[in-house]
């Protein structure tokens, strides 16, 4: 009769071998591929492909990042990852859209300082997919550093909430002057001494091997941080080389030229009394409010000036700021008129009475909401010499409008524009607040009438392909007030009741109030 052995007892036979890792192996899509020779080709064009997804999803990314730092809308990704373009060898030059002199340089340890645990915890895992989608190794190091760091800055902000005390201060003040090199050298040694049999504190040398490795990432960003400085200088000292260069042939051709004229001709001339300028004993006004320095001190801010100069390598550029203005259709000049006044211009200060002034200061307290911009251009208008003028001086009356502006987000522009590069702005509507306190009629209420110009009917359009018609809005009361009129967009009104978008046409307390949107137009399939 054979024994057997207990459930829990186990056989002395062949063990199963025991796997070495429990990650699995990175594997191609068809593991069986080299049994079937014919499918080799078709995993290696896979392969392929998914190599071409991630470049290009890898370049997208990096070229949103610029486009976000350009448009100050960057995140601390962003300014990471325009940080590397500047070292990048694999970056393409016909690819840019933003070129690199258009960017901002920023230190990459400085853009972590501030950040709180939930920021740097969003920033390691963007930094994880950048890490994913490199293949270059030297960008890989220099995510792989950032990360480091990242994770460092973590655990030091979660010691300092428990309020832990440890010797890592102590270690960081005898790792921070040290270079990489020599950080290297001290590695090797850390690791033998853990890996040696002799009686150590386990503790602290893992701790140093710890804040070793993050001192190490941080002297590899010195590194990328210096040699992108390099290259900045090495632009600008080239660009204004350039520039000297083409100035000083410039002023050789002159020279040459005023030689030839002046060959022969003496230039001394005899002094004359009458000659000498009239000595300016009395300042201009704009000179007064400039501040008074010595010679001898301006002097010497013109000598630091040169030796900072002299010690960067380069001369900075100064910066220049541009006028940025909203977008609008441009305003056509009226048929008996060809002067059409600005249409954000602001209003100018005539002798309004008491009472307009206190209804316009109320509405500018009111501020503008989001989305809003100010709307004071008025269009010029003929007018015909009222019956009433002889009895009252006609004049204007005062407003304060609004335009509402926003995103059109149609079909075109979901595919081409995205939240973090939003398309240009459009008109979405108008708040008008036209202040009519001393009308002498006060039970006929103001009206208004939309004029449009060379015979174009409601829903015709003669603007060209990509603009939008315009049409003037005519607001006509009674005596003392004139007509007044603004050029708006020619889009349908919407009529409907709801609050966001509603319409609004009244009279009351002397204010006359139109408030419309236009109709939003929705494409179905």
């Amino acid at each position: 009769m054979s024994s057997r052995n207990p459930p829990w007892r186990r056989d002395d036979g062949p063990q199963r071998p025991v796997p070495a890792s429990t990650i699995p192996a990175k594997r191609s899509a068809h593991p069986r591929s080299q049994d079937h020779p014919s499918k080799r080709s078709t995993n290696a064009q896979e392969e392929a492909w998914v190599a071409d997804e991630d470049r290009f999803v890898l370049q997208q990314a990096k070229k949103r990042a610029a486009l976000r730092v350009k448009g100050g809308r960057a995140k601390p990704i962003d300014w990471l990852a325009v940080t590397l373009r500047f070292v990048d060898n694999t970056k393409s030059l016909l690819d840019e859209e933003v070129q690199d002199h258009e960017l901002d340089v920023v230190d990459p340890e400085g853009v972590l300082e501030g950040l709180k645990e939930d920021d740097l915890t969003e920033l390691e895992k963007e930094i994880e997919t950048y890490l994913t989608l490199e293949t270059s190794r030297s960008n890989r190091d220099y995510w792989t550093a950032l990360k480091t760091i990242c994770k460092d800055r973590r655990r030091k902000s979660r010691a300092e909430a428990r309020g832990t005390s440890s010797v890592s201060a102590d270690i960081d003040r005898l790792l921070a002057p040290k270079t990489f090199e020599q950080l290297e050298t001290l590695e090797v040694q850390v690791k033998k001494k853990l890996d040696s049999d002799e009686p150590i504190d386990y503790d602290y040398w893992e701790q140093l091997l710890r804040n070793l490795r993050v001192w190490k990432a941080k002297a590899k960003l010195r590194r990328v941080s210096q040699e992108i400085l390099k290259e900045r200088l090495e632009a600008l000292r080239k660009q204004q080389q350039e520039t000297a260069l083409s100035v000083q042939s410039r002023v050789q051709t002159m020279l040459e030229a005023a030689r030839q004229l002046n060959t022969g001709v003496s230039t001394s001339v005899a002094y004359d009394p009458a000659l000498d300028p009239e000595p300016l004993l009395k300042l201009h006004a704009e000179e007064k409010s400039l501040e008074q320095v010595e010679e001898r001190k301006f002097l010497d801010n013109i000598l630091r000036e040169r030796q900072k100069i002299i010690k960067m390598g380069y001369v900075p550029m100064q910066s220049q700021t541009q006028d940025v203005s909203i977008s609008l259709p441009t305003s056509k000049p009226s048929q008996a008129n060809g002067s059409v006044v600005s249409r954000f211009a602001p209003v100018e200060k005539e002798g309004y009475s008491k009472a307009t002034m206190a209804l316009y200061e109320r509405e500018v307290a009111r501020g503008v909401e989001e989305g809003e911009e100010i709307f004071a251009g008025e269009e010029e208008i003929t007018l015909a010499q009222p019956q009433w003028a002889s009895q009252y001086k006609p004049r204007k009356p005062r407003y304060f409008n609004r335009v509402q502006m926003g995103y059109e987000w149609n079909k075109y522009n979901q595919t081409h524009y995205d939240h973090d590069n939003p398309p240009p702005k459009v008109v979405q509507g108008y708040k008008f607040n036209i202040f009519y306190p001393d009308l002498i009629d006060k039970a006929r209420a103001p009206t208004y009438k939309i004029e449009r110009e060379n015979g174009r009917k409601r829903g015709q359009s003669f603007a060209p392909a990509g603009e939008d018609d315009t049409c003037l809005i005519r607001f006509i009361a009674g005596p003392p007030y004139e007509d007044i009129a603004f050029r708006i967009v020619d889009k349908e009104w919407d009529y409907s009741a709801k609050r966001e978008r509603g319409f609004k046409s009244s009279f009351d307390k002397g204010i006359l109030q139109l408030h419309f949107q236009f109709k939003k137009i929705y494409y179905r399939k």
